[in-house]
């Protein structure tokens, strides 16, 4: 059981412990380094790279194993247009074009404005990118990273990490979002058995 050995720990043991791992992963700090050169306003990399690849350290598989992409979120309310959001994924792929992961740009000010046509279901307008994170489907998700003013990793965990390091998928009920929650809790109790996915 030593992958759970954060597990159960102080907030601030884990937030070391995480942001070791993450510091440490060659693809993330890359990516991180990469999207601070972007300059994007409040720009945070978020979810399924981060916690997936502490769960891969955790368990001694291989870095990069069973993460499909990365997600970068970035809150921009000057231009709420799917235009200016094309742009900035535009302008952005040279930055990222040889990395071996696709890089997932969103402007997290304009998600209401799609996510009705795509979920069937209102969510509300989010005020910022740290906002937006405390809606996702489920709790353990919510986490996300960025390089504060010094170039120190900031951590963004609204519900705290236990959940990670306990290989454990928690929902978050706050939005109607069940079949997102046991949708990726199947999919990654596939490629790591060792979590648990508590029921909606």
């Amino acid at each position: 059981m030593d992958h759970l050995r954060y597990s159960g720990l102080s907030f601030e043991a884990q937030r070391a412990a995480f942001l070791g791992i993450v510091s440490a992963d060659p693809l993330l700090r890359e990516t991180l380094e990469r999207v601070r050169a972007l300059a994007l306003p409040d720009w945070l990399v978020v979810s399924g790279a981060l916690y997936n690849s502490v769960w891969n350290h955790l368990t001694g598989r291989p870095a990069g194993y069973g993460i499909r992409d990365v997600d970068l979120f970035y809150f921009d309310g000057s231009d709420l247009s799917y235009e200016a959001e094309d742009r900035v994924i535009a302008n952005a792929a040279p930055t990222f074009a040889d990395l071996p992961l696709p890089i997932e740009i969103r402007n997290q000010a304009r998600v209401h404005l799609w996510y009705p046509a795509k979920f069937g279901r209102s969510c509300p307008r989010y005020s910022s990118s740290s906002d937006s994170v405390r809606f996702f489907a489920s709790k353990t998700h919510a986490v996300g990273v960025r390089f504060d003013n010094a170039g120190q990793l900031d951590l963004v965990a609204p519900f705290g990490l236990d959940d990670i390091l306990s290989f454990r998928i928690t929902p978050n009920r706050v939005l109607d979002s069940r079949q997102t929650h046991e949708t990726k809790g199947a999919r990654a109790r596939e490629n790591w058995p060792e979590i648990t996915v508590m029921p909606w």
